[in-house]
């Protein structure tokens, strides 16, 4: 039997003796939370004197009186206590938090690091190593010398590596268990005390026992361990469709169809900036639907010790996992969260169990994972120091820091397993020669991870934002990403490069429900009703769900079929009178198998005595619509039992219900098949290609897909194209036009060749620079007329493949003085080069002369022509010395003792043709 005792220790000292007793005790301890303690006690009481002064109580276990453990989590802090001074008892009341609460009165110090946005970086930091610099910095500042602790920066407590690094930024007074805590709500980290020794461990793992599985689960029982189970559910937070709003005018509404909706629809709504592609706010949606769309319910089981087999501390802890009564007193896995265990006046001992259930935990899987989505503790970028002014020239950012890349996976809207990435990295306050720098955003790029393979840019944020996502990826694929700073259009060095593989989905289908059986002639109807146990809608992913049956007598599960949706198996040839065992499994299109069903027995019934001679049921003894679909086993009706033109439209229905499926071809193979989803076509090695859904009328084909086979057509994803692609044929031959996209987004639209086969055009949309040219059909080399823009400028011209180049140049004159500027540059005649330079400069500096520059490099030195305009002096006159490629001197007629001035100048330069 279970019994209690509390034990008082000084502060940071010995245990200076026992609290014999109290008039009630109440302990509580919550999974990754301060736990407590709240007890009653008179001052006349053996023992009251120890409560007299700042001490700590811990709570001790036994099961024998003999052995007394103190339990993990179970020293508590005398730091508030309550009397009234006219009650003639004595009666005092104390509160203790948990000793882990010591942990606030330690905060995060500035550091020797300039901080970032006032804040303090931790960059590709580990928890342990985040958590020991609070604990090391406060210690040695004398805060909690005796708190100890037994992970390191590299391993967690149990001595295992850290699963998680983050990039994360802390403001210099947070304190360290707030820090803890929101570690522990990301899904980092698990923590607990031993006494005065802090213990974190990876999340989910030594504090996330598995004890309902295997031959002796720990189950919690109603008469005998359980003897009440209170549960409070709410819907107040339903919502079955949202809405999610993100960046660049990004807008996409999201419905969960496994959503409870007594009212109908109820919506919500995601505003989450940064977000711009569809996965992540597929991702977002998912998991606030998911949350959202059923009653949470809070499950209290109250304990007994006295009666119990199990007992709290010896045989499971918070974070265990156990079976105990769920809805309708089923047994159900479910998880600890919070252990009570009270003591009253009389001594008797009792206490009660918070336990989530799979939805509960899958809530908060979810929640976590959202977190690091948006960016959980990630502070924005930006400097908290005072940047230096900026020179006229963009100077160049550092390259970032603490690149993190976190890669999830998620089914999209075609129920097919798609990736996800997060990335997140340190801001940059720097230029490359550590002067302060704001910058002006940053640039994100991605490639497959293979030697050669080309970059390119998949998200630019903005100064403030050192986070970006992208989707959808490849699962199972190997990407490597690599983010850089820029300012003013100046772009930094490159961070160092990341590599992540997406990891497939391996969230397992709910468990089917149990099956239904049925028995009629002769053969046994095995029907499933589509859903999960406790009503659970299957995902949208869900493959199909395996049929499994077994000889109770002689065990052992043999896969006899599968149905796609809510259906029955019919299972023809068993045995008269002997039981056959019936139980499901669910499997997605990752692989990822549910736990077995429930299991039913039946025995096929059969349908005569010793059954029907040869001949002796003839059409006169069937009475007229006796013969049903159900009646009739799957396959037994041949095409050589139907005569020539017998089945004809009048003797079916008007309409036809399908109850399972039709298939074409082999069942397990190359097939179309007619089923209660739509229309589907699978090919020889099982692998849908063509999906037209029955519910929402959506087409999803895989392959190609040909508006005919000759003559003019449309081909869409052509086989044995390298890329997806569409091609427009206009008759007979290959010479097509086609429109594409490569690697890094770019649209290409090539024509087909000229009529002489020598030529064909090209139009390139990247989203950075607009192309449209000529390129010759032997060698791919470009030749003719082209047009090219980009941000910064636009260039129109001619240009062959012996270098002979005509074109208009339009520029924005880059961040200098100029506001823009246009060139001219050609070669007539195959002779010298000719260009044209036309702009206005404001020469504000007081010199003897200036050096005006071109902006660009001309082929050869130019003629020149500028005009003044209010000189200052104004009785100056200039003149031009000394015209170069890169520009030339202007200088006042004033030469033997010239005067500073300044001037507003016009400029133009040409090379004439000839010269």
């Amino acid at each position: 039997m279970l019994d209690l005792r509390l034990a008082a220790h000084s502060p940071n000292g010995a245990r200076i003796g026992t609290l014999p007793q109290p008039l009630n005790v109440e302990a509580a301890w919550p999974l990754n939370d301060v736990g407590s303690l709240r007890l009653a006690y008179s001052s006349s009481a053996v023992g009251a004197e120890l409560l007299a002064q700042p001490c700590e109580v811990a709570v001790e276990w036994s099961t024998d009186g003999v052995t007394w453990t103190e339990p993990p989590d179970g020293r508590f802090l005398l730091i508030r206590r309550r009397a009234d001074q006219v009650d003639e008892t004595g009666l005092a009341t104390c509160e203790l938090p948990g000793y882990v609460w010591m942990l606030r009165k330690v905060i995060l110090y500035p550091g020797a690091a300039p901080l970032v946005d006032g804040k303090r970086p931790f960059l590709s930091a580990m928890p342990g190593a985040i958590l020991q610099t609070f604990l090391l910095e406060g210690q040695a500042r004398g805060a909690l010398p005796a708190l100890t602790w037994d992970f390191t920066p590299t391993h967690d407590s149990a001595g295992q590596p850290w699963a998680k690094i983050l990039t994360i930024y802390y403001r210099p007074g947070l304190d360290a268990l707030t820090t803890l805590i929101n570690l522990a709500e990301q899904g980092v980290c698990d923590f607990r005390m031993s006494g005065r020794t802090l213990q974190v461990f990876n999340a989910d793992t030594a504090l996330a026992r598995d004890l309902a599985a295997g031959d002796a689960p720990v189950d919690l029982r109603f008469g005998r361990d359980v003897i009440a189970a209170p549960d409070v559910g709410t819907f107040e937070d339903l919502a079955s469709a949202a809405l999610v709003v993100g960046d660049d005018g990004f807008r996409a509404s999201y419905t969960y169809g496994g959503a409870v909706a007594p009212w109908g629809r109820w919506e919500t709504y995601i505003g989450q900036g940064g977000v711009s592609d569809p996965g992540t706010a597929q991702l977002l949606a998912e998991a606030v639907l998911l949350r959202s769309g059923h009653e949470r319910v809070q499950r209290t089981r109250q304990i007994s010790p006295y009666t119990a087999r199990w007992l709290p501390w010896r045989d499971y802890r918070p974070g265990d996992r156990i079976l105990a009564p769920s809805e309708g007193g089923l047994m159900e896995s479910l998880r600890v969260r919070q252990l009570t265990v009270t003591r009253d006046k009389d001594g008797v001992l009792g206490g009660n169990l918070v336990l989530n259930d799979r939805l509960l935990e899958r809530d908060l899987r979810l929640a976590r994972r959202t977190a690091g989505i948006v960016g959980g503790s990630t502070a924005e970028g930006g400097s908290g120091a005072r940047p230096a002014p900026e020179s006229p020239a963009p100077r160049t950012p550092a390259a970032p820091s603490g690149l993190i890349v976190n890669p999830v996976a998620y089914v999209d809207e075609h129920g097919l397993p798609r990736g996800q990435v997060t990335a997140t990295w340190g801001a940059v306050t720097t230029d490359v020669a550590g002067v302060a720098l704001n910058v002006g955003g940053y640039e994100l790029f991605m490639r497959i991870n293979e030697a050669g393979a080309p970059w390119f840019l998949v998200a630019s944020t903005e100064a403030a934002d050192t986070n970006a996502t992208f989707s959808p990826l490849v699962v199972g694929q190997q990407y490597q990403f690599k983010v850089r700073a820029v300012n003013l259009g100046k772009k930094g060095p490159f961070s160092s490069s990341v590599a992540v593989t997406i990891p497939d989905d391996v969230d397992a289908p709910p468990v089917p429900t149990a099956p239904t059986l049925e028995s009629r002639l002769g053969v046994v109807h095995v029907t499933w009703d589509g859903l999960g146990v406790g009503g659970a809608p299957m995902p949208s992913d869900l493959l199909h769900v395996l049929v499994w049956m077994q000889d109770p007598l002689n065990p052992g599960w043999e896969d006899i079929g599968y149905l796609d949706a809510a259906g029955s198996l019919v299972v023809p040839g068993l045995p008269y009178g002997a039981d056959r065992e019936f139980s499901f499994t669910a499997v997605d299109r990752s692989g990822n198998t549910s736990a077995r069903s429930s299991s039913a027995t039946i025995a096929a019934v059969q349908l005569v005595q010793g059954d029907a001679a040869d001949e002796s049921i003839t059409t006169g003894a069937i009475v007229a619509n006796a013969v049903t679909s159900a009646k009739i086993a799957a396959g037994q009706i041949l095409a050589g039992h139907i005569a020539a033109n017998q089945v004809t439209a009048a003797k079916l229905e008007a309409v036809l219900t399908l109850s399972t499926r039709i298939v074409a071809g082999a069942p397990a193979g190359a097939r179309v098949e007619l089923n209660g989803s739509g229309l589907a076509a699978y090919d020889a090695f099982s692998v849908q290609t063509v999906a037209i859904s029955s519910a929402s009328g959506a087409v999803s084909i895989v392959g190609q897909l040909a508006t005919g086979i000759l003559g003019r057509r449309i081909v869409v994803n052509p086989a044995g194209a390298a890329d997806p692609e569409i091609r427009f044929y206009p008759g007979a031959g290959v010479n097509y036009a086609r429109i594409w996209t490569d690697t890094d987004a770019a649209i290409r639209l090539y024509s087909g060749n000229s009529p002489d086969g020598t030529r064909r055009s090209e139009v390139i949309q990247r989203g950075d620079e607009w192309r449209m040219h000529m390129v010759q059909t032997a060698d791919g080399l470009a030749g003719g007329g082209y047009m090219f823009a980009q941000p910064g400028q636009l260039e129109v011209g001619y240009n062959d493949i012996a270098g002979r180049l005509n074109r208009w140049q339009f520029n924005n004159g880059g961040a200098g003085s100029t506001t823009g500027y246009t060139a001219f540059r050609g070669t007539f005649n195959y002779e010298a080069a000719a260009g044209l330079v036309m702009f206005a400069r404001n020469l504000t500096t007081p010199a003897a002369s200036h050096f005006v520059s071109w902006l660009v490099t001309l082929q050869s030195n130019p003629r020149v022509v500028i005009t003044a305009d209010n000189p200052n002096p104004a009785r100056l006159v200039f003149h031009v010395n000394s015209p170069g490629t890169t520009g030339f001197t202007l200088r006042s007629h004033e030469t033997s003792t010239p005067t500073n001035f300044t001037t507003l100048l016009y400029v133009w330069a040409w090379r004439q043709h000839g010269a």
